[in-house]
């Protein structure tokens, strides 16, 4: 199965995200594509986290 993702990991089926949502994320407008990358504007508001979790 595809999936399509934005880039807070909002993720869809492909046929969903390509056809009723139009490859826009109804959760944050962000691009539903294969692997996404976070645009610069979102990046500043919402940076990569440098400290890596694990849950136990």
């Amino acid at each position: 199965m595809a999936a399509r993702i934005c880039s807070f990991e909002c993720t869809f089926c492909a046929d969903c995200a390509d056809g009723v949502l139009g490859g826009l994320c109804p959760n944050c407008g962000g691009e539903l594509v294969r692997r996404p990358i976070r645009p610069a504007a979102a990046l500043a508001r919402h940076p990569a986290s440098v400290r890596r979790v694990f849950k136990g």
